[in-house]
């Protein structure tokens, strides 16, 4: 068995060493291994003209590999057709350079299949690529396969240019009551008005039971399900109808050199999605997508409790990602945990949020001992930063206009479904333009906890907001704010240090502190609070022994 000698081996004393360090200290990773032989698909009967279907060629080719002991099936250069394909054990799918392999937009070409989807069992449509069960899988090359999900998209009218809505418009397809999203069948129309509309229940849990939906029940582009040694590297993967790669419940598993290119508005089509993975290298990727693009997920509430599968034992280093919701996401389906995760030298430009941490009420799970340093970020929208326990519901505490006081937020008992993030650790970041430098959210029963956050360098319209949480360290952090009233925010916290804070001279107020039940033990040192109009504002029955500042 061969390893990928870059990962050492982890123990309880050298996790705690790593993490002082930034050194990722891992379990070596099992990697795929394949015989010389090879079976082209054009002895197979593949014909790269671009128009004859070439499916059955492809398959077989693959069907052979794997039975003759594996070894690589390859793409030549040239313009294939397929729909699903199914991988096999031991074999190497090559797609090479200049092969574009392009997929049905037929969307009768794909089956209705019981599998996974957003952390619970459902029926969708099978993945374009799909493999169950197997061992020593791989796709690589410098070619393009394009997932045609054009065929499968919603679009909305406000998003789309005149000419081009007329178009689509008079292509076929329906318009809902509002006359403003395109859908591409009745079915997928039908689909936005079943809540949750795939997911298999008691009621509703054989296939026949999701036909009228079909259409709505996208595909994604790759599963590996249930896999062991998974290699991808250096294809392109576009145009995928929902989630682009999708290895899941699998063990050791290499993204390299993979590009992932989706449009700005297409629905749910991350990058990457490593859903209870043991064991995983991505590195030198370059993602841009129209949701999430390096996501760590582990299933959803109850269902990815009991299957108790973290992802863990992660390293994700040297990748790029242009347009997407989140650059390097976890959550918001963590419900099975995820720990011992290393994240380095990213750079973000133009994602909606940069690291992004979500959860909710429900979902259970625990995220911890996850180790980020070197990012850098230009032009988030929204949080250069994020960890927030309110993903998808109403903000528990909006502020009245022209209130600095945050209501009352009432704690929920505390359960199996409360969710917990804790032992974080993010350093040697930059980012040039968000709309929050970083926000930190938990629940009023459950605090965010031990995150820490040192040499950073963030310009953004808010600096600090931090509300329930306990033992959160910034130190040598610039906060360049716009909003400078104040620069920081703590709320509902407590144990929280702010060490060597820098900030634009001027500021209104660099921190207020609120939560007159909670708020203790917050400490500014080695800072120059004379830059400031005003050094700490108080919240209502915020005690002033609540704050320590110690002056530079």
């Amino acid at each position: 068995m061969k390893y990928l000698p870059i990962l050492g081996l982890l123990t309880l004393n050298s996790l705690a060493a790593a993490a002082q360090s930034f050194t990722p200290n891992l379990p070596r990773i099992n990697i795929t291994e394949f015989r010389k032989d090879t079976f082209a698909i054009t002895k197979y009967g593949a014909v790269p003209d671009g128009l004859t279907p070439s499916t059955q060629a492809i398959q077989q080719a693959i069907d052979a590999c794997s039975q003759a002991g594996g070894g690589v099936v390859l793409v030549p250069r040239g313009h294939w057709r397929t729909a699903g394909l199914q991988m096999r054990s031991n074999v190497n799918l090559s797609v090479a350079r200049g092969a574009l392999l392009q997929f049905s937009n037929n969307r009768a070409d794909y089956r209705l299949v019981k599998t996974n989807w957003e952390g619970l069992a459902a029926v969708r449509n099978q993945a374009l690529i799909y493999g169950q069960n197997l061992q020593n899988v791989a796709i690589t090359g410098q070619g393009i396969l394009d997932g045609a999900g054009e065929a499968w998209w919603m679009v909305q009218k406000g998003r789309t240019i005149s000419s081009e809505w007329k178009e689509l418009v008079a292509s076929g397809g329906v318009l809902n009551e509002k006359q403003d999203r395109w859908y591409p069948s009745a079915q997928s129309l039908k689909g936005t008005t079943v809540k949750e509309a795939g997911v298999i229940t008691e009621e509703k849990h054989e296939i026949q039971d999701f036909e009228d939906v079909k259409d709505y029940l996208r595909p994604d582009f790759l599963v590996l399900d249930h896999c062991q040694r998974i290699l991808l590297e250096g294809v392109t993967f576009q145009n995928s109808p929902a989630w682009t790669l999708h290895p899941m419940m699998s063990q050791d598993v290499v993204v390299r050199g993979v590009t992932v290119l989706n449009g700005p508005y297409t629905p749910n089509t991350d990058a990457l999605d490593l859903e209870s993975i043991n064991r995983g290298l991505v590195e030198n990727c370059t993602f841009s997508v129209g949701d999430d693009a390096i996501c760590i997920k582990s299933g959803r509430n109850e269902q990815g409790r009991q299957r108790a599968m973290p992802t863990e034992n992660i390293l994700v280093r040297n990748c790029t990602v242009y347009r997407a919701h989140g650059g390097f996401v976890i959550g918001s389906e963590m419900s099975g945990g995820a720990r011992n995760i290393w994240a380095q030298n990213l750079t973000f430009i133009g994602t909606d949020i940069g690291l992004r941490f979500k959860t909710t009420r429900g979902r259970g799970g625990v995220v911890e001992n996850i180790f980020i340093e070197n990012v850098d970020m230009k032009d988030i929208p929204a949080e250069a930063i994020l960890f927030d326990m309110y993903y998808m519901i109403k903000d528990p505490t909006p502020q009245l206009a022209g209130s600095k006081e945050r209501p009352e937020s009432p704690a929920q008992p505390v359960g199996e479904g409360t969710p917990a993030f804790r032992k974080i650790s993010m350093r040697n970041v930059t980012c040039n333009g968000a709309r929050t430098a970083l926000m930190v959210r938990g629940l009023p029963e459950r605090a965010i906890e031990d995150i820490s956050l040192e040499n950073a360098v963030l310009q953004a319209d808010k600096g600090l907001v931090c509300i329930e949480a306990d033992r959160i360290s910034l130190r040598n952090v610039t906060l360049l704010t716009t909003n400078t009233d104040p620069v920081m925010e703590v709320h509902n916290s407590q144990n929280i240090t702010l060490d060597g804070i820098k900030y634009a001279p001027g500021a209104t107020a660099l921190l207020r502190v609120s939560g007159a039940d909670k708020a203790k033990n917050v400490h500014l040192r080695n800072t120059d609070v004379s830059k400031a109009k005003l050094a700490v504002e108080y919240g209502a029955g915020v005690k002033k022994k609540a704050v320590a500042v110690t002056k530079k």
